[in-house]
């Protein structure tokens, strides 16, 4: 799936180093799917929104060791950094305002978790009249009592892409398949 750069950004949602210990299911290769991703976004010139949780105590306090992103991830400082303290990114942070300077009319999502942070962002993206693009195998959570987090995930991603009440796209594709530019 081509996807137009001009219009586009990678918006990477909680991929912190508390929340992958332990790790949730195919945490190594979730990580390489977004760094697949954001590597090939910024080589079409695709801003990359590394969007990072925040509580006011507990493991996700600012600046603190779980806060930070993933070690496994190549974050650079060329990229834009956002800091939430509710599972929508776009919900009383500055990320929709980032995305609008820079003509962003399209997202595509990835990270943690598949059923609340991911799924919150993915539907306020579209309530904001965003496009959007799952990356349906770069997203995760963990096992629950009532499904393990690789059915999670295949649930979100076929849940979401069924949503027409935004009257934008919302799709799910493998993160291999997508291209920017």
């Amino acid at each position: 799936m081509k996807i137009p750069a001009k219009e586009t950004a990678l918006v990477v949602i909680d991929m912190q180093t508390i929340l992958f210990d332990p790790e949730p299911p195919e945490a190594e290769a979730v990580v390489a799917r977004i760094n697949g991703l954001a590597s090939r976004a910024r080589e079409a010139g695709v801003p990359v929104v590394w969007v990072q949780h925040e509580t006011a105590s507990g493991d996700l306090v600012a600046e603190t060791p779980g806060w930070q992103l993933h070690p496994g991830l190549m974050a650079t400082p060329s990229d834009l950094f956002v800091r939430k303290k509710m599972s929508d990114a776009f919900l009383r942070t500055e990320l929709h305002a980032l995305l609008a300077e820079r003509g962003v009319r399209h997202v595509t999502v990835c990270g943690y978790s598949s059923e609340f942070c991911v799924d919150s962002s993915v539907r306020g993206a579209a309530s904001r009249g965003y496009a959007v693009t799952l990356a349906a195998d770069a997203h995760t959570s963990h096992d629950k009592p009532h499904a393990t987090g690789l059915q999670i995930r295949l649930h979100e991603n076929e849940t979401l892409r069924n949503i027409s009440s935004f009257h934008v796209a919302i799709d799910a594709v493998p993160a291999a398949e997508i291209a920017f530019g």
